[in-house]
């Protein structure tokens, strides 16, 4: 059984990153393509894989170094992905740049890929490959996906592979089954969306991750589709997903942090009564301002509206609870 391409990223971003040393691509194809044999056909197979799991980590962030796998020789190419550089500890995100950590929220806060990564490294330290474990802390994000569809969905977006899935509406007694070529997966009003063409309607449609209510399954082969040229699936899943009232907020922010709030702030004021803060007035939807919150951890407090606050203070303690 092939293996699935989350795994197979995920496993190339943790030998990459891992790894103390430049890694030889003979080394990388047998730790995370076996499943490529040696031979004509396999060897064009490997190399079509890995440039395109090489852009795949390229378009999250990761900066792929190139040098000799070999101390003696120069002539053996080697990769490594160095942790100084995809370490970002004092940036902060705004909510829309957060979606920069996509590919590492998608393959390591998954309930189905988290016994997978035990499984990667016990692999490739069976194989002799040296990885530091410290190296790999960097990859650990906060943006949480735990719909059961968002694995199998993923997967097909990578495969351009048309799949079905049963589909629950608010409006609708019962789930019917939906015909999707998937283009992508964003995040939008603190909610996950596929987005991708209806078969069945023959227009662009997106779907709400926590209204399928059953299992993914692919059709047809892989490459069945191409996206259409220009495509903005993040803007798109803004544009059709419903839209949630927006909310005026009162949120306190230490100076020097808070860059994105303070972008789009409609006041701030600096705060007599507690030094080395000031009082920031924002408007959104209460799940983007929550996202948005998060992302700056204690350097931000809010004041207002309880709705926000309650939210804001809602999430955090099931991410608390999740740690115990």
């Amino acid at each position: 059984m092939a293996q699935p391409r989350a795994e197979r990223l995920m496993n190339l971003h943790i030998l990459l990153l891992g790894a103390k040393r430049f890694i030889g691509k003979d080394a990388i194809r047998e730790a995370c393509y076996a499943d490529h044999p040696r031979g004509p056909a396999g060897d064009e197979a490997f190399e079509r894989a890995f440039e395109r799991d090489k852009d795949a980590l390229r378009q999250i962030g990761a900066v792929i170094e190139v040098g000799s796998a070999d101390v003696f020789f120069d002539d053996e190419i080697g990769y490594r992905i160095p942790s100084e550089q995809t370490s970002l500890p004092e940036i902060r995100f705004e909510s829309d740049e957060a979606a920069v950590l996509g590919l590492a929220a998608q393959v390591w806060q998954q309930a189905t890929l988290a016994k997978a990564t035990t499984r990667a490294l016990a692999k490739l330290k069976g194989q002799g490959v040296e990885i530091d474990p410290s190296r790999l802390e960097v990859v650990a994000p906060a943006i949480t996906a735990d719909e059961p569809a968002f694995e199998p969905l993923w997967d097909a977006v990578g495969k351009r592979r048309q799949v079905t899935f049963p589909y629950q509406r608010a409006s609708e007694s019962g789930p019917t089954i939906r015909r999707v070529q998937p283009w992508g997966l964003a995040r939008s009003s603190g909610r996950w969306y596929v987005v991708g063409f209806d078969v069945d309607r023959g227009a662009e449609r997106v779907f709400r991750l926590s209204r399928i209510v059953g299992p993914v399954r692919g059709v047809g082969k892989s490459g069945a589709y191409d996206v259409p040229a220009g495509t903005d699936v993040r803007e798109l899943a803004r544009r059709l997903s419903p839209s949630f009232p927006s909310v005026r907020a009162e949120i306190r922010v230490r100076q020097g942090t808070g860059i994105g709030l303070r972008r789009r702030a409609e006041s701030v004021t600096p705060l007599d009564d507690h030094a080395g803060w000031d009082r920031l007035v924002v408007e959104g939807p209460v799940n983007e301002l929550s996202d948005e919150v998060l992302t700056y951890g204690a350097d931000v407090v809010v004041e207002s509206p309880p709705a926000l606050r309650a939210d804001v203070v809602t999430r955090l303690r099931a991410v608390a609870g999740g740690r115990r």
